[in-house]
């Protein structure tokens, strides 16, 4: 198997490295500049503010003065301007090319070297990709888990972790943006969880500027529940992955869209082989203080016994009470999940995608919304 390091010297080496990323870095602005739309004006800053300090090299809590950043961000809609009727480029790797969506076929090349490339389809359909270093890879529960350190190329999106090729991927550098991020705007109602995990990993909670000494703490005790969130989503066995993905291209821009993802990922937080189970396994409190904390939006409202279980467990260290909350969400999430297939199948056999959207929105998630 080629390996890119033993070229002439370290500087052909470096070449070779260059034009990969580059070619990954296209691909990157070609997908932000067709799908940039996707995003609301807060959003779409939000994610300009990452990528920025990202190809600034820019700690996470660094900000900069605000003509700095939009001169750039100037310069970036000036590049989408020219890209947005580009097609994505495919990836030349010593005289091979490759779809960029062939991540197996060019991972087989880059491994050796020391790199890692990722492509897929995240919201929205939107195409993502980047290409990091290869710090190492593990076995976790019979499932390979690859970590990437300092990433080389990159899109708008800060994704943490994901799934590729059945392997688990941590994406260390878009992890320490991404609980940056959560808990430098935390809502005040779920600080108490964080101020929790914290207090739990041996550090002082504070705020704002002052949870800087507490990112790589925060970072380490949430490693786990990013890696056996993947792992749950991999084994679940109710939301079946391709009837998913079904869902995700026929439903995308849509409330169904969230709600399906949304359930997605509870039913692999809550089932036997995710999140929670290990949490549980492990007594491992701040990493559920963390997730009491960061779990928001419209898996909050579905999986209520969170913030109750964490209240509890907090005041007498009853794990019992968060073993309780699982389950009870696992088993919500399961119906919910059937509600959704039912309508969705029932929709294919009438040949009325439409009919199964809007029968799903009403049936489905309005009964959440009223609940909540």
């Amino acid at each position: 198997m080629p390996n890119l390091k033993k070229g002439k010297h370290a500087r052909d080496w470096k070449v070779q490295v260059d034009r990969i990323a580059g070619q990954v870095r296209h691909n990157c602005d070609v997908s932000d500049a067709k799908n940039a739309g996707l995003y609301s004006i807060c959003g779409l800053a939000l994610r300009l503010r990452d990528l920025f300090k990202w190809e600034m090299g820019l700690p996470p809590w660094e900000e900069k003065d605000s003509p700095e950043i939009l001169d750039w961000i100037g310069g970036r809609e000036q590049r989408w301007e020219k890209l947005a009727d580009d097609h994505f480029s495919r990836i030349s790797i010593q005289g091979q090319d490759f779809d960029p969506f062939n991540t197996a076929a060019i991972n087989a090349l880059l491994e050796p070297a020391g790199l890692y490339y990722g492509a897929g389809y995240a919201h929205g359909l939107k195409p993502t990709f980047f290409l990091a270093h290869l710090e190492r890879k593990e076995l976790v529960d019979g499932i390979a888990v690859v970590i990437v350190g300092k990433e080389l190329a990159r899109d708008l999106l800060t994704i943490p972790a994901l799934s590729q090729d059945h392997c688990v991927i941590l994406r260390q550098d878009s992890a320490r943006l991404h609980l940056w991020d959560k808990m430098f705007y935390l809502k005040k109602s779920a600080r108490p969880a964080l101020q929790f995990a914290l207090e739990c990993s041996g550090l002082q909670a504070k705020t704002g500027d002052g949870l800087r000494p507490g990112l790589e703490a925060v970072c380490e005790a949430h490693r786990d529940n990013y890696i056996y969130h993947e792992i749950g989503e991999i084994r679940d066995a109710v939301f079946e992955r391709e009837e998913w993905r079904e869902m995700i291209a026929l439903y995308s821009h849509s409330p169904v869209e969230l709600l399906v993802r949304s359930i997605k990922d509870l039913l692999a937080d809550t089932n036997e082989h995710g999140t929670l189970q290990h949490i549980i396994a492990e007594r491992n409190a701040a990493a559920f203080g963390l997730y009491a904390a960061f779990i928001d939006g419209l898996a909050k409202e579905i999986f209520s016994e969170v913030a109750p279980a964490f209240q509890e467990l907090a005041a007498s260290g009853d794990w019992q009470a968060v073993r309780s909350a699982m389950e009870a969400g696992y088993t919500r999430a399961r119906r919910i999940s059937e509600q959704i297939i039912n309508l969705h199948r029932e929709g294919k056999q009438k040949n009325e995608p439409q009919w199964a959207r809007c029968a799903i929105e009403q049936q489905v998630l309005g009964s959440i919304i009223k609940r909540s």
